[in-house]
């Protein structure tokens, strides 16, 4: 597998969305490769229809970083940017760190409905960002410190 497949295959979402200057289609599917419904649908499965239309629709604008969209807005469509192209490889780095709950609970549900066949890669500091994770890796001062089930964790804590 070359590089570029590999690349196409992983999807992140980190800490600070990545948006870029355009509009939503185009930060969603900037390669033109998928039809306004689609992009609806994974809209409307991250929630953000009435957002999304409440601006220009698919045309709304996206200033670079996207900072004219709340951060929790931003983490959803870079998450619908995932869902789109179906990652195959998901990586979180912190993506619920700075939104507030009720979005992360979104989030939360989007992978654990959409991403059941993939690789999921988070990184987080709460553990209830990780609960429903297979296996956690516990990482202190850059060394392994614990590597268990997330109840077995729990129950150590």
């Amino acid at each position: 597998m070359g590089l570029h497949d590999l690349r196409s295959r992983i999807g992140l979402i980190p800490q600070d969305p990545i948006l870029f200057y355009g509009s939503i289609r185009y930060n969603l599917d900037p390669q033109g490769r998928f039809s306004d419904e689609q992009i609806w649908e994974v809209l409307g499965k991250c929630q953000l229809i009435e957002a999304v239309k409440d601006k220009q629709g698919l045309d709304s604008h996206i200033v670079e970083g996207g900072s004219n969209w709340s951060m929790g807005q931003r983490q959803l469509l870079c998450l619908a940017r995932a869902l789109l192209r179906r990652n195959c490889i998901l990586i979180l780095d912190e993506a619920t760190a700075s939104i507030d709950t009720a979005t992360d609970a979104i989030i939360q549900k989007i992978i654990r409905t959409e991403f059941k066949g993939s690789t999921v890669i988070t990184v987080a500091h709460r553990m209830p960002t990780v609960v429903d994770c297979t296996w956690v890796l516990v990482i202190n001062n850059g060394k392994m410190v614990e590597y268990n089930r997330p109840n077995t964790l729990m129950e150590m804590e």
